[in-house]
């Protein structure tokens, strides 16, 4: 006894040629923007998962355009989801007393010998931030000491998000790299 199937190509009225079709052009497309096959995997996978589900409700014209407008958007979506390097993230919160980077430099403190590390970081901190080009070193500014979001900063200068985050990505790996002598003596203090 035969059962019968659905063909592939239409599969809950469903056109399924699109899969075979695209799916190498698609996730080529995907993987130049991202940082990893994972992540393009993944982005893949959301491409067609909403293909599956708005082909089934309505009909889709011109699928190619519509499947890598979807695909952009999934990437831009998975850009704006990254957590942004903080302040924080140059040297992570000392595991021994729970206490953040950020709080030791905002704190108010009054032990004389903090306060003179605090001074040393804040003037190597400028000098540091002098030794970047001016589009990192705005960015890490507006970002973490004006508190000014990404999205904030990239309307006001017209650039894309994905620029400022990349910029202040830079500025944050400078300053780690740059500053660590002082972090070492913070959290040894």
């Amino acid at each position: 006894m035969d059962k019968e199937y659905l063909p592939v190509e239409n599969l809950y009225g469903i056109q399924m040629q699109p899969f075979s079709e695209y799916s190498q052009r698609l996730f080529r497309f995907i993987r130049g923007k991202v940082d990893s096959d994972q992540d393009a995997e993944d982005i893949l996978q959301d491409v067609w998962f909403q293909y599956l589900n708005t082909a089934a409700t309505k009909t889709i014209r011109t699928i190619s355009a519509w499947l890598f407008t979807v695909a952009r958007n999934k990437i831009t979506d998975s850009y704006r989801k990254k957590k942004p390097e903080l302040l924080d993230d140059i040297f992570p919160v000392n595991e021994e007393s729970d206490t953040g980077f950020r709080e030791i430099l905002f704190s108010d403190e009054a032990d004389p010998e903090m306060q003179v590390l605090k001074n040393l970081f804040w003037e190597e901190l400028w000098v540091a931030l002098d030794e970047l080009p001016e589009n990192q070193r705005t960015a890490f500014v507006e970002n973490e000491l004006e508190d000014r979001t990404l999205q904030e900063i990239a309307d006001a200068a017209g650039e894309n998000i994905k620029t400022i985050i990349s910029r202040k990505r830079y500025a944050v790996l400078h300053l780690r790299k740059r500053l660590q002598f002082l972090y070492d003596d913070l959290m040894n203090y």
